[in-house]
């Protein structure tokens, strides 16, 4: 029988409502509704989630910079996981921390992967996936690093690595540098090719160990005389470079030439590539008449015709081809101009094929007695 039929035959003649006892159920109200429990949410601790049962946790990483967990919450309320920076992560061979806090919410049952920023906390480590498992406690040294790290995002994992292995290790710059072994057959004495890094990596990581107390002639890195002429080369850590030596804008010049003339032995010739790079005007009329001097080392004569391609300016092609005729394509000199005019000449056709270059600095010119100083390699170093 109906729900309508009911209500009929239960109506006596002349009632226009049914019995209450089988009315319709009244909607429910607001008290009603507030009673609903809410679920519970409950802060998880890695460590010991882990071993009360309350979370499944797997990890991979590569011994290096990334890390990936699997989580399972097998409780029955929502969890909410809290995986602060600092926080290591180990295997037998491998020690890695976590460079900033995630926080990971899980209803029950559910399955979320995550990804971790790491770095290596030895440059033991070995670089490769495997299973890690996370440990308690925090590597007290690295405090002040870490804080530093997650109030800066934009600092680079490089930057942060290399940062790292300065505070636990003290490593100087030939264990990090690409440039150390260039040119040379002679093996680094540190096992650390997997943390190679890139010159505006390692001048970050000075700067930000400078930011946190760390005195600069703590740090085995400020020693090797190379580092600041290489950072000042390079167009992507030259300006940083420029910041951490407080070298201003107007005092870049006085730079290169004091390097020049006065700089170490081994690296004064590397002078010749700056001047290139960020006085590509002066350049250009100072370093052929290096190239052609015949009492002037080679390696400084050699230097000023690789120099010139690093101008990127057209009017080094025709130099460096005319050099190429001058000096002897059966010399080195006259084989070097030859390689560096090719050099150039794809560099220029590539730049033309696409937009316009960025330059590693516009235009300089200085007055004629500053370029008096440099411009003559026999006034300069005359058979250096």
């Amino acid at each position: 029988m109906g729900v309508l039929a009911a209500t009929a035959l239960a109506l006596k003649p002349g009632q226009k409502t049914a019995d209450a006892s089988i009315s319709a159920p009244a909607e429910p109200t607001h008290a009603d509704l507030r009673q609903v429990p809410t679920p519970t949410v409950t802060t998880l601790d890695l460590a010991s989630a882990i071993g009360s049962g309350e979370l499944r946790a797997e990890f991979k990483a590569n011994g290096r910079e990334r890390l990936r967990g699997e989580f399972t919450n097998t409780g029955a309320g929502i969890g909410r996981l809290r995986v602060p920076a600092g926080q290591l992560f180990e295997n037998a061979a491998n020690t890695v921390v976590a460079l900033r806090a995630s926080e990971i919410e899980l209803a029950p049952n559910q399955t979320r992967v995550e990804d971790f920023q790491t770095a290596a906390a030895a440059s033991s480590n070995k670089v490769e996936i495997a299973s890690y498992k996370p440990v308690g406690g925090d590597i007290p040294a690295l405090s002040k690093l870490i804080a530093h790290v997650e109030a800066h995002p934009e600092i680079s994992v490089g930057t942060i690595q290399t940062a790292i292995l300065a505070i636990q290790e003290n490593l100087p710059v030939t264990a990090f540098a690409k440039f150390s072994q260039r040119g040379s057959d002679v093996p680094s004495p540190f096992a650390t090719a997997d943390f190679k890094a890139e010159t505006s990596d390692i001048v970050g990581a000075l700067a930000v160990l400078r930011e946190i107390g760390i005195p600069d002639q703590q740090l085995a890195l400020t020693i090797d005389p190379q580092l600041k002429i290489e950072a000042m080369i390079d167009p992507l850590a030259h300006a940083a470079a420029m910041r951490y030596y407080g070298i201003t804008g107007q005092q870049e010049w006085d730079f290169w030439k004091n390097e020049l003339l006065t700089g170490e032995a081994s690296t004064r010739h590397y002078a010749l590539f700056g001047i290139a790079r960020f006085f590509p005007e002066v350049a250009l009329q100072m370093l052929p008449s290096w190239a052609r001097e015949t009492r002037t080392s080679s390696v400084y004569r050699i230097s000023a015709v690789q120099a010139l391609a690093e101008t990127q300016r057209p009017e080094a092609l025709s130099v460096l081809r005319q050099l190429s005729l001058e000096l002897g394509r059966q010399t080195e000199l006259g084989r070097t101009a030859q390689t560096a005019a090719e050099f150039l000449d794809t560099r220029l056709r590539k730049s033309a094929d696409s937009k316009r270059p960025v330059e590693f600095r516009a235009s300089k010119t200085l007055p004629t007695q500053q370029q008096a100083a440099v411009s003559s390699p026999v006034a300069a170093i005359a058979a250096n």
